[in-house]
């Protein structure tokens, strides 16, 4: 192939991540309520202890984006109204956040305003209970912060032989920080409490 076509081809590409087809897409909102006295809550859900993934666990709406879906912004809604058993017009204000890229996932952060809050009704096939934490608390508690390791551990027949030092390959471990916010009883943790945190950062940034 000649230095023409090879320019040629890059030329019409779009980057994108690299290995894109090998992920999963899911699509997450964190609703928000205005109360009588005009102090912003946040709603959390509690997964049913029926679900496969992740039973009991504090989350926010969401799912997996599907084909359906216009974009990840309607799958965030879309997600929220079936979880939350609200109508999709009442969820509005729906903006994004920061994305993550993580164990072979994408995940699209959302922030969006419930305005009818008597339409929440959850659909106790996903959700056990809900509950609501004054944004006031998030801008004004630090999570607490634990670190966890990860080892690579190669398959048995993994080819050492090809490597350079073989068995005895210095592979670098990696860790990341786990982010705990504990509130009534209730822990927030994981995922959901990595995208309350961004949030709660842009807020005293920006």
């Amino acid at each position: 192939m000649d230095m023409a076509n090879i320019f040629a081809k890059l030329n019409k590409h779009q980057p994108s991540i690299l290995g894109r087809e090998q992920y999963r897409e899911y699509s997450v909102l964190i609703p928000l309520m205005e109360t009588g006295q005009g102090d912003t809550r946040v709603l959390f859900e509690v997964r049913s202890m029926h679900m496969r993934s992740q039973p009991g666990d504090v989350c926010f709406p969401g799912g997996r984006v599907d084909s359906g879906d216009l974009d990840e912004r309607h799958c965030a809604i879309r997600e929220t109204s079936e979880e939350l058993g609200v109508e999709q017009a009442a969820v509005c204000d729906v903006y994004p956040l920061d994305y993550l890229i993580s164990d072979k996932r994408i995940v699209y952060p959302f922030v969006g305003r419930i305005m009818d809050q008597s339409q929440i009704q959850p659909n106790q096939s996903e959700v056990e209970r809900v509950f609501t934490v004054p944004l006031s608390f998030f801008l004004e508690t630090e999570p607490e912060k634990y670190k966890v390791a990860y080892q690579p551990m190669p398959e048995k027949d993994f080819p050492f032989e090809l490597i350079q030092g073989g068995k005895e390959y210095n592979w670098n471990e990696r860790s990341r920080d786990e982010l705990f916010y504990q509130y009534n009883g209730n822990v927030i943790w994981g995922l959901t409490a990595m995208i309350m945190y961004h949030f709660v950062g842009l807020l005293k940034t920006t």
